[in-house]
């Protein structure tokens, strides 16, 4: 209940790039952003100032019973939301709303459009965001939807549309024009269209006149070596081409860094674990604001541009969230009930699946109408393999889920240790400086290889190519026997100097990038980290697959390859080892099983490879689940200290609520407030004197016995308001939080009534109820604190922080690191 976020002497929100925490290892900011105001914005105009002191004033009565106050049932920064009181003021909205549709047209026609707000909000959010959310439904977690908040309803569309049309899509307006930005932009490091500079290097040959295998080389595409010096030929040209590519980098990252850190802290980073905690009821105000959303999308374009070991999956999750949230303010429902807003978080409504369904519908042709990839397909890498999978490779399969399993573990405590070098030494005080030096060292590293030089996604979709008969590419440099040649299959053949030579090269890419991958997800610009880990998998996955295909080709008489795989036969796909590869990495790192291999199929189109990705995805995950239960999410939601519950972790200490409530046994008594025998002054002089979030009321400090729970915010709002516009309330008046106060002697001044905003049903626990029973009511409810009863009498709470740090103390971790209330 401690709210050290509260200050007193101010309810107004500080402007949004002030005050700086760190998240992800980067400097952020927490406090209020003005693009992202409270709920009811009439707070900042009213209630500017508290000082116990109260304010004296005089006007007309004002019935707290009925008109209810601005503010009253908002929350403050970094404050857990009472689910159970949002759900059940949405549940009184609705009925009232549907019982006056009876009385008028007018209220029928609103309650129709109440209605139909839910939808109508699905089809914005899929025409600006489309898939970008749906990926935090798989990121959320497996066992439940979600696990976070969201600070918006776009989670009714998010956490679904991954049921349907998941990662393979970059629909939406904004997915696609980051998609078509990057991609021109990583082009720019190389040269430029001289048809139109906003062409990138594909879009710029596709009318051209030259051959399939110089079609990368058509006159229309300068490189900067040829538009200075007038040819591309020779070491001068090399140096300056390697020159401007390294520039180009360095310009690029700069500019991201320098947007986040001086417009929009919260813009860094990949935002998956904020958005998780929120969408847990968590408050973070100005992370899903418009500066933010405008920021992200600018420096997530630069961010992949520069070259960086980074991908844009996990921002575009945060980058639809912020769409959400601007969106959900247009609709009264969603505005003013948090928990509306994050519907999905602990259970999942049958209608949230159909206006997910219309979500994805609409983001869909979304991605059509833009067609951001070009190939005029709705799937980020297609792939067409020829040739079934043999049950045999289901060996190899498995021992790419090993090396996922172990890369991903290895990642994990690789980088939350940079990450925690940086939070707590003086690196994390030079972001620019840090950003400017990893992009130098990948820039350096990735130009003179081919496979490190160009974009991540690029290479990914190379490795899961199957190589055909037009392929110009070094991976598909075999020694052809065209005699044996079938049609569009080509049989396992012998790999050619072109092979061997794209087999170091990968082997080097592999080394680039499992090491620089570390360093780089976590600095002080929008970074994601799913094209990077299948990057490292598919580039595995490609090694072992040639490796496996050379050898059935030599060795075709072993028994393990006579049976099915004989002379002049299309045995082996590398490609199909390329994408188990990426999906086992991918596992590794995120601990993702079920939704890992949806994501894979939807991302390549290859529905009859699930039985290798299930395998791969399995065991990539019991390997890193050996060394580490943490993904890297739930990792960074540690390192950071925010208070999320994991749904998925069990609870098996044999501790009780009276271990874990306050007052402790050495701790002063419990702070309360009577139901009707307390002051004005006296109300006030806790609220000054304490920086609890709500205290209980009881029918008196003798007897303890429980009447409810008023939340501290409401109490000065209440107060501050009564003081302004009732009559005759002054400091000696008393608060009545009944139906009927005590008479009092003439003369005594106005009583307080507040029974209005005391919550006369709180959650309570008796002191001996098991605390794995206390941690699966947090969990399943999303309960913000709790009441300790013995005998109907007060002893204690128990609130969500308290449960954290039992939790952290129980696993032999430090209490104290969780940061929030």
């Amino acid at each position: 209940m401690d709210q050290k976020g509260y200050h007193r002497g101010s309810f107004q929100s500080g402007t949004s790039d002030e005050d700086m925490l760190e998240i992800a290892g980067a400097s952020l900011d927490f406090s209020v952003a003005d693009d992202d105001p409270p709920l009811d914005r009439e707070m900042g105009a009213h209630f500017s100032s508290y000082n116990g002191g109260g304010m004296n004033g005089t006007s007309t009565m004002l019935d707290f019973l009925e008109e209810p106050l601005p503010g009253v049932g908002t929350y403050e920064d970094f404050n857990t939301i009472d689910w159970v009181r949002e759900k059940s003021r949405d549940r009184d909205r609705h009925r009232e709303i549907t019982s006056r549709s009876k009385e008028s047209t007018w209220a029928l026609l609103h309650s129709v459009s109440d209605a139909f707000s839910g939808w109508l909000l699905m089809l914005l959010i899929g025409l600006l965001a489309g898939r970008n959310a749906t990926l935090l439904c798989v990121l959320g977690g497996e066992s439940k939807i979600g696990g976070a908040d969201c600070d918006l309803q776009v989670f009714e569309s998010a956490h679904y549309i991954i049921l349907i049309f998941f990662f393979p899509f970059e629909p939406g307006s904004l997915a696609g024009l980051i998609d078509i930005s990057a991609h021109w932009m990583t082009d720019l490091k190389e040269g430029v269209c001289l048809a139109g500079f906003w062409f990138n290097h594909e879009h710029c040959c596709w009318k051209s006149n030259t051959t399939f295998t110089d079609r990368d080389k058509c006159p229309e595409w300068k490189s900067w070596s040829q538009l200075i010096l007038g040819h591309g030929e020779g070491a001068f040209a090399y140096v300056l081409n390697y020159f401007m590519y390294v520039i180009w980098a360095l310009m690029f990252s700069l500019l991201a860094v320098l947007l986040v850190k001086g417009f929009a802290p919260y813009a860094c980073g990949s935002g998956i674990p904020e958005i998780k905690t929120i969408l847990s009821g968590f408050i973070i105000r100005g992370y899903l604001g418009k500066w933010t959303l405008v920021i992200k999308t600018i420096t997530l374009v630069l961010a992949v541009s520069s070259g960086l070991s980074l991908g844009k999956e996990g921002p575009l999750v945060h980058v639809a969230c912020c769409c959400g949230n601007i969106l959900c303010h247009l609709f009264t429902k969603y505005r003013k009930n948090e928990a509306k807003r994050r519907e999905v978080s602990y259970y999942f409504p049958l209608k949230t699946l159909w206006r997910s369904f219309f979500a994805a519908l609409v983001a869909a042709f979304t991605l059509r109408s833009i067609n951001p990839f070009g190939n005029s397909r709705l799937v980020l890498f297609y792939v067409e393999f020829h040739m079934p999978w043999h049950l045999l490779e289901l060996v190899p399969f498995i021992l790419l889920g090993i090396f996922g399993g172990l890369w991903g573990a290895f990642f994990i405590r690789s980088n939350i240790a940079w990450c925690r070098r940086r939070k707590t030494t003086r690196l994390g005080k030079y972001p620019v400086l840090e950003v400017l030096v990893v992009t130098a060292i990948t820039a350096i590293l990735a130009f003179p290889n081919e496979y490190t030089r160009m974009s991540t996604s690029e290479l990914i979709s190379e490795l899961f190519n199957d190589c055909g008969i037009l392929d110009s590419s070094k991976l598909c440099e075999y020694v052809n026997d065209f005699n044996s040649t079938k049609g569009d299959d080509l049989p396992d053949r012998a790999a050619g100097p072109g092979v061997y030579t794209a087999m170091w090269q990968l082997a080097l890419a592999l080394i680039m990038k499992v090491f620089i991958t570390i360093f780089t997800f976590g600095m002080k610009v929008p970074s994601g980290l799913f094209i990077p880990s299948m990057a490292v998998g598919a580039i595995a996955g490609r090694l072992l697959g040639v490796a496996v295909e050379q050898l059935a080709f030599y060795h075709h008489d072993w028994a393990i390859f006579s049976g099915w795989c004989s002379p002049g036969a299309d045995c082996i796909t590398p490609g199909l080892y390329a994408m188990v590869g990426a999906a086992a990495c991918l596992g590794g790192v995120t601990r993702m099983t079920v939704s890992l291999v949806v994501i894979m199929f939807e991302l390549t189109g290859g529905l009859e490879y699930i039985v290798p990705l299930m395998a791969a995805a399995m065991t990539s995950k019991w390997v890193a689940d050996a060394i580490g239960r943490e993904g890297i999410y739930d990792a960074h939601i540690r390192l950071n200290g925010y208070p999320f519950l994991e749904a998925k972790e069990e609870f098996s200490h044999k501790t009780r609520a009276m271990d874990v409530m306050r007052p402790r046994k050495s701790d002063p008594a419990l702070t309360v407030i009577t139901q009707d025998t307390m002051k004005v002054e006296d109300v006030e002089s806790i609220v000054s004197s304490t920086t609890y979030s709500g205290y209980p009321v009881v029918v008196s400090p003798t007897s303890q016995r429980l009447v409810g729970f008023v939340l501290r915010r409401d109490l000065i709002i209440s107060i501050e308001n009564a003081r302004k516009k009732q009559d005759g309330i002054v400091s000696t008046s008393i608060i009545c939080f009944t139906d009927y106060c005590p008479p009092l002697p003439p003369g005594s001044p106005s009583v307080l009534k507040l029974r209005s905003i005391l919550d006369l049903s709180p959650f309570t626990v008796t002191d001996e109820t098991p605390m794995e029973i206390v941690v699966d009511i947090f969990r399943k409810l999303g309960l913000r604190q709790c009441l300790v009863t013995h005998n109907g009498k007060l002893l204690g709470i128990i609130t969500k922080k308290d449960v954290l740090k039992h939790i952290a103390q129980m696993a032999n971790q430090d209490p104290e690191s969780i940061l929030f209330n």
